[in-house]
């Protein structure tokens, strides 16, 4: 099938890149200064950076005639639409990011958006999570979603609870051993 009459996505599912949870409906997009300083220098690296370089290829490989089998031509317009894409993603979220500093809460023994959680599960093992917004999560090192099950079933809860998570397997009990919150600035 000849390229002109292949239809490209134009929906936000190839904006996101690795699949994100989506924003509860009526909620804000909450997110760390931290997380909106990462995604603003994305955005600035990708405007100011990444996308003039990938013009002066596509524009010099257009200069070299025939594109239909110019590598560089073909290449470059794809990346071009690839970053075009990362960048209209990225400014929608910072649109509707609402930054939250959670060292507000310092010295709090209470868990809210932002706060560093060590909880203990039924069979005593232990594990550290970080509520974060949902643009900055990483389960890897430990950076939860305030809208995942364990953030919701941790938030509000006080060092000391317990509080009960629904999972696939039942109902299990945490309790919450230690809240932290960055120090502020």
């Amino acid at each position: 099938m000849n390229k002109a009459f292949v239809k490209e996505s134009d929906g936000d599912e190839d904006d996101l890149g690795p699949a994100l949870p989506p924003i509860p409906p009526g909620a804000k997009n909450y997110i760390t200064p931290a997380g909106y300083q990462r995604i603003k220098d994305e955005l600035l690296q990708l405007i100011d950076v990444e996308r003039p370089e990938v013009v002066r290829i596509v524009h010099w490989a257009a200069s070299n005639g025939d594109r239909s089998e110019n590598g560089d031509y073909i290449y470059g317009k794809r990346r071009l639409r690839e970053i075009d894409r990362r960048i209209r993603f990225l400014t929608k979220r910072l649109d509707l990011a609402e930054v939250v500093d959670p060292s507000v809460h310092h010295g709090s023994d209470q868990v809210f958006f932002g706060a560093t959680v060590t909880y203990c599960n039924q069979a005593g093992d232990e594990q550290t999570v970080t509520i974060v917004g949902i643009d900055e999560l990483d389960p890897l090192s430990g950076k939860i979603s305030w809208v995942s099950p364990v953030a919701r079933a941790l938030t509000k809860a006080r060092e000391g609870d317990v509080v009960t998570l629904q999972t696939p397997g039942g109902i299990e009990e945490l309790e919450v051993l230690e809240v932290s919150y960055p120090v502020p600035q």
